[in-house]
């Protein structure tokens, strides 16, 4: 009998330790580590819309490059994995797209057979032009000003402002004679690229930009005010305010502001100061910038289009060939929500020539897809960040997005992104999470993933021996090996799931 009692008061002495040091772990995250959390979802909690803004649109290197068969089918494989809706790209006007000449007396000749086959193959594919207008042919130019990139862009101001506002007028015409107004409205033209930067040779920069867009505002609104058109698309989210400022104070058209900047841009060029923002903070910190300047300015409800981002600006290999990317993006839609109407990641695709041509299936290009057709991680991390729905629940952890579809869904109520980011210079561990759902009945989890395992080309990229030159059946190995792994399909009891995510990981989780 005192041996039975004993044993009951040692057991409830046991109990009690267990749920006192069970209580702690909560506290801190289960299981005690900063690497383990519990994150609690309730599913009938408000919630805000959260508009597909950073798969809206994507970039592309030069006009001439959409005429390949291989940027064509790495566009219809981008736009079935994300259904975006624009694709911006520069030098429409360069003169081996062969829209302008003159003849000996200096009278403007016109050509559009190549922007017709341009934008008749965008259009085909389901995808809509966002029009830079840049850069300026050779017998337009002011001056000789050719930029360092290997297709050797005209950055010189025209010679004769007359000549470029009739260039503007006819090519803006002509689009809307082939496709009609209706479909051309809901274009966007953006005048020139970052001309704060090397990529416009007026000076001063600023004074003759904003010559530039004025002539060209005015010209595209005189052939139709429903064309849509803004700037001041610089580099480092600057010029913004003036730029708005200038519209206002010369009453000059403007439809939107866009701008750029890249997670590697330093803080000096983008806020003027001596910080060192980590990559994953810099682009929402600088969208957020230039979105509180619109709202402070005369216009405040100026549409903000982000027409350039990405993790580098740099051919870093170890960053956008890399899993990094998967949880980097899933970031910068958690800070940008709300932000801008649109963001264009830089860019879709390899088929790309600024630093002359290709010369290996990964370089550290800026593409979500490799030569050759070949996905890469980040191009699968858009792939699942796509089946986010568009209603955002607000929750406790800095690394989880919970979304819902409008209205409820009954195949997926509930649509989780989780991740667990490291910065580059050091070196990550595993992380645990613990979902606890209220108010749903959650009977399985579906489970996508982005990380070493799953969804990443270069394990076996690395066991043929990295090949410069792939032989077709190399290349179509490689294609297999990228292509993501079928959902993980898990039942689930007491509504709660727990996970691992590896360091760089990217998880998506659509609850049923």
């Amino acid at each position: 009998m005192r041996s039975k009692a004993c044993f009951f008061l040692l057991a409830l002495l046991t109990l009690a330790e267990f749920r006192s040091s069970a209580e702690a772990q909560s506290a801190n995250g289960a299981g005690g580590s900063p690497n383990s959390k519990v994150i609690v979802i309730d599913a009938t909690a408000p919630g805000h819309p959260f508009p597909h803004f950073w798969e809206k649109m994507f970039g592309s290197g030069r006009a001439i490059l959409a005429l390949r068969d291989s940027y064509r089918q790495d566009l219809r494989q981008v736009k079935g994995a994300t259904g975006f809706e624009y694709i911006r790209f520069h030098a429409i006007f360069h003169d081996e797209v062969g829209i302008y000449d003159e003849d000996d007396k200096g009278v403007a000749q016109y050509n559009f057979s190549y922007v017709d086959q341009i934008y008749d193959g965008l259009l085909a594919n389901g995808v809509r032009p966002f029009v830079e207008l840049s850069f300026m042919p050779k017998k337009l130019e002011a001056k000789e000003a050719i930029h360092a990139f290997w297709y050797k862009q005209n950055i010189s101001p025209p010679k004769d402002y007359g000549k470029w506002d009739d260039l503007i007028v006819q090519f803006s015409k002509h689009l809307i004679e082939r496709y009609g107004i209706d479909e051309v409205s809901k274009w966007y033209f953006e005048v020139w690229n970052e001309p704060n930067l090397d990529f416009w040779g007026g000076d001063p920069r600023q004074e003759t930009y904003w010559e530039l867009y004025d002539h060209t505002a005015r010209a595209l609104k005189q052939v139709n005010a429903r064309l849509r058109v803004g700037g001041p698309s610089t580099a480092q989210a600057a010029w913004a305010d003036a730029f708005i400022q200038h519209c206002a104070d010369k009453k000059i058209p403007v439809d939107f502001v866009s701008s750029h900047v890249y997670g590697n841009d330093k803080a000096q060029d983008v806020f003027k100061t001596d910080e060192q923002i980590p990559r994953d903070q810099m682009v929402c910190r600088a969208v957020k910038k230039v979105h509180d300047q619109i709202s402070a300015s005369s216009m405040p409800n100026l549409p903000l289009i982000w027409s350039e981002y990405n993790a580098s600006y740099f051919n870093e290999p170890n960053v956008t060939d890399a899993i990094y990317m998967g949880p980097w993006l899933a970031e910068t839609i958690r800070q940008c929500d709300g932000l801008t109407e649109m963001m264009s990641y830089w860019s879709f695709s390899d088929v790309f020539e600024e630093q002359g041509v290709v010369k290996q299936p990964f370089y550290g290009g800026f593409g979500l897809m490799a030569a050759d057709n070949i996905p890469k991680p980040a191009f699968n991390a858009f792939q699942i960040l796509h089946y986010l729905g568009d209603e955002r629940i607000a929750v406790d952890d800095p690394a989880v997005l919970v979304t819902r579809a409008k209205g409820g869904s009954k195949d997926a109520p509930l649509v989780i992104a989780a991740w667990n980011l490291v910065p580059l210079d050091q070196t990550g561990t595993v992380k645990t999470i613990h979902l606890r759902f209220e108010h749903l009945k959650a009977k399985e989890v579906s489970i996508s993933r982005v990380d070493g395992n799953h969804g990443d080309v270069h394990p076996a990229y690395e066991r043929m021996g990295q090949p410069r030159y792939p032989t077709q059946q190399q290349i179509k190995s490689l294609q297999q090996a990228a292509r993501m792994p079928g959902p993980e399909i898990r039942r689930i009891k007491t509504n709660e799931l727990s996970l691992e995510i590896p360091a760089d990981g990217l998880v998506v989780i659509k609850v049923k």
